[in-house]
């Protein structure tokens, strides 16, 4: 594949370094942010004349985002900007009529089979009250994240839709509501990412969890993704679809 990236932070360096290893090409970077160490062509603005690629990989900002979403760009787009879902899933839809766009909170394979687990479980747990726990390093800025919106989402759909979402209980004097689902988040050292469901029952707690060793799982993910995509027509896909 010829590989157009958006953005060269930490998560387009790995897919890069992957990508090359595995054959494909980078033909450029699209950044509005100087880039002092990018070893490939280096593009500014989407309005310029950008190379020819098969696909293109998004671990940018959704300002940047926004800009490839509403340009001529038509060629297969792999989005996996986190921030303002909202509005950027407007723009896909609009975009999905000319390309093949594909979004996924979270890159990881596994998460998505986690996801996929709980979408399950979860209807079979009624009696069970709910609590989620979720890491990362001290760096990042977000919280809770977005992996953790998406499974407290398939929760939701799934099973509890009346549910009310606890962030912290330092100011309440009572007990626990049977609708609550508790979240707690922790920024920590150089913890890449730990997801943890548990449901608590009587005298027993089910877990289910997914800790990501490293950053390459999501430039496999997102790599991996790439090469189904742009095999597809025009529309907009996730994991659920995609056939992966």
């Amino acid at each position: 594949m010829k590989l157009l990236l958006i953005g060269y932070g930490a998560m387009n360096k790995r897919v890069a370094k992957l990508a090359e290893a595995n054959g494909h090409e980078i033909v450029g970077v699209l950044s509005p942010a100087e880039e002092n160490d990018c070893p490939y062509p280096l593009f500014d603005s989407v309005n310029e004349d950008l190379p020819e690629a098969d696909c293109l990989i998004d671990f940018s900002h959704p300002t940047v985002t926004k800009k490839v979403l509403t340009s001529d760009l038509n060629i297969p787009m792999v989005i996996a900007t986190t921030g303002e879902k909202e509005t950027l899933l407007d723009l896909m839809d609009k975009k999905a009529e000319t390309a093949p766009v594909f979004f996924s909170a979270n890159m990881s394979y596994g998460v998505h089979i986690v996801t996929q687990l709980l979408e399950t479980i979860a209807p079979l747990m009624d009696d069970y009250d709910i609590e989620m726990i979720e890491k990362h390093h001290n760096q990042k800025i977000d919280a809770p994240s977005g992996t953790l919106i998406k499974l407290l989402d398939a929760i939701k759909d799934k099973a509890r839709p009346d549910a009310r979402e606890v962030y912290d209980r330092s100011q309440v004097t009572e007990k626990r509501d049977k609708k609550d689902i508790g979240i707690s988040t922790i920024r920590g050292g150089t913890i890449v990412g730990e997801h943890e469901v548990l449901f608590a029952g009587h005298d027993e707690v089910i877990s289910v969890k997914h800790s990501a060793q490293s950053k390459d799982i999501f430039a496999r993910g997102a790599l991996k993704v790439a090469e189904q995509l742009i095999k597809k027509e025009n529309g907009y896909y996730t994991y659920n679809n995609l056939g992966v």
